[in-house]
């Protein structure tokens, strides 16, 4: 259905000739706030994504049409056009990133479109960035790598959105296999698929349909505590440069030379890489009962010891475990957003309609559910 009526809303603005491609959100199975702490990180891209039909035009401008929002905007490819949009920033951005890595990109027109739910935690601007970045990549024959793609993403959100991200969301984005995980070490880059498949078991999203204002100010306060953390911990080990350098036995040498609050947090990012590669071990035997147990313990210290959960998300973890889900956390920063469920497929209908009712009946709100299941990273349609 979107794919015809995204060609069909090209063909009627920009005529025939157009080509189809696609790049999907992503999930994260376990393994949040390690990336800047130079950890590791565990998405998989999700059948959710980001639709785009491009043609080149002959011309030095650019003529988008965000589909989904019912606006255009026409821009050129110098530093000085950018877009008013906000949505057309993101073409415009990978563009110039192109373009910054030595590369030509003539005028051509885009609509862009997508299912990946706004505000729920599953990257719909890292699949956009993506999208386009593969799809101008093949039409004009730039030779850039998948890797080096997601890097351009990055980079379009750095330096055109204003959004310190980290690689995960576009790496997923690009990168990704069906039946796998992607195992990122967020230090090198290097990566490792993990396969994933969870037979008798399957993926459900819980949107709390909240978002809680200090999020982004509590962000930065927890990557300052983890900066402090390897400042102390380095004046005793030099080689320790990032948190994923040490391990409890070095944080527990500190204790008394950084705070409370500090050390807690530093503890579960210490714990939380290493609860990722024992997650990497039970997937590659199937042992989906562990990866819950992980996911829990996940939850447990993102609440309890880098406190970034909230009463909603708590609320929805709690009522997991009631009802005997496998695993259960919130995924993301935090303060809202969504908990990621692996249930039994026999039991996840009854799963999700007694949380819904419960949780509105609390909150006053009704959660959007999502089931998602992993798919491939960008590709051409046509």
């Amino acid at each position: 259905m979107m794919r015809s009526k995204i060609k069909e809303t090209f063909e009627e603005r920009f005529g025939s000739g157009g080509t189809l491609y696609t790049s999907p959100g992503r999930i994260n199975l376990i393994g949040e706030h390690t990336d800047y702490n130079g950890g590791f990180v565990l998405p998989g891209a999700i059948d959710k994504a980001m639709y785009c039909v491009v043609k080149p035009n002959g011309k030095d401008k650019i003529n988008a049409c965000a589909l989904d929002l019912n606006e255009t905007s026409v821009f050129g490819t110098k530093e000085e056009d950018k877009p008013e949009a906000g949505w057309a920033k993101y073409i415009f951005g990978v563009v110039r990133e192109m373009i910054k890595r030595g590369k030509s990109i003539p005028g051509f027109d885009i609509v862009i479109s997508g299912d990946v739910p706004l505000g729920a935690g599953m990257s719909s601007s890292a699949a956009l960035e993506s999208a386009v970045g593969y799809a101008l990549n093949d039409q004009f024959r730039l030779g850039f790598t998948r890797q080096e793609l997601a890097t351009i993403g990055q980079a379009t959100e750095h330096h055109y959105v204003g959004v310190k991200c980290g690689i995960m969301d576009q790496f997923a984005s690009c990168l990704g296999k069906e039946g796998a995980l992607i195992r990122l070490d967020c230090r090198s880059l290097a990566y490792e698929y993990i396969p994933f498949h969870p037979k008798g078991y399957k993926l459900v999203l819980l949107n709390t349909c909240v978002t809680h204002e200090l999020a982004s100010s509590a962000y930065n306060k927890r990557r300052e505590s983890c900066e402090r953390v390897v400042e102390a911990i380095a004046r005793k080990h030099p080689e320790v440069k990032l948190l994923r350098d040490a391990n409890l036995n070095m944080l527990k040498e500190v204790e008394k030379e950084v705070s409370a609050e500090d050390y807690m947090r530093a503890e579960f990012v210490i714990e939380e890489i290493q609860r990722l590669l024992d997650t990497c071990e039970a997937l590659k035997k199937d042992d989906y009962e562990t990866v819950g147990r992980k996911m829990y313990e996940t939850h447990e210290g993102l609440s309890k010891k880098y406190e970034v959960s909230c009463p909603e998300l708590d609320f929805l973890n709690n009522k997991a475990k009631e009802l005997g889900v496998t695993g259960s956390r919130v995924m993301g920063g935090g303060f809202g957003g969504c908990t990621i469920n692996l249930v039994k497929e026999n039991s996840a209908d009854e799963f999700v309609k007694k949380t819904a009712e419960a949780y509105e009946n609390k909150f006053g709100i009704r959660p959007k559910v999502y089931d998602v299941v992993i798919k491939d990273g960008a590709k051409r349609l046509d």
